[in-house]
């Protein structure tokens, strides 16, 4: 995938759509100080604005993959356009977070709103209980955005996102193993 051609070609339109919109996954992850593959590209997307985006894919020649209330996913037929995937914030919860996202520079000249890294921590929760397949690609994700940066963070945000799963054993237990390493 041509991550520098597809990100300009979006942004570009984003902008002429004024469409809020925030950097997930992969990415993301990077500009929080962890950088793994990643195959595509991953948006939170202010739900008004699912269909503006629905548009511009479609003029653009992607195909809808999937799509829900809750997301979108994207395919383009000519290789490096790729694939793109949008979350939709249409909760509370996630259109504070698109209000939190920092612009950082992520490619030489493009610079977008990003997720701080405890709304990362939030979606990979969240990525868990609705796809338990993507526990040890998630978890590890998450130890790893709070072993590296646990003094910077918000523990009490990310415990919370912890809460609204019942999760607050696993929250526990991954402090502990985190501060047993340190």
């Amino acid at each position: 995938m041509n991550f520098e051609l597809v990100f300009r070609e979006l942004l570009q339109r984003f902008d002429e759509g004024d469409i809020r919109f925030a950097l997930i996954g992969g990415f993301a992850l990077h500009v929080a100080g962890f950088t793994r593959a990643t195959k595509d590209i991953d948006f939170l997307l202010e739900a008004e604005d699912i269909e503006k985006v629905k548009a511009i894919m479609l003029k653009l020649g992607y195909e809808v993959v999937n799509e829900s209330q809750e997301f979108a996913n994207y395919w383009h037929p000519m290789g490096p356009l790729g694939c793109v995937d949008y979350l939709h914030a249409h909760r509370t919860y996630t259109r504070k977070m698109l209000t939190r996202a920092r612009k950082y520079k992520i490619l030489e000249g493009i610079k977008v709103p990003v997720l701080i890294p405890e709304d990362i921590i939030g979606l990979k929760v969240q990525s868990i209980v609705n796809n338990p397949n993507r526990h040890s690609l998630d978890m590890a994700d998450i130890e790893y955005l709070l072993r590296d940066n646990l003094d910077k963070l918000n523990l009490d945000m990310i415990k919370g996102y912890f809460n609204l799963f019942d999760w607050e054993k696993e929250f526990d237990e991954i402090l502990k193993r985190i501060k047993d390493v340190k």
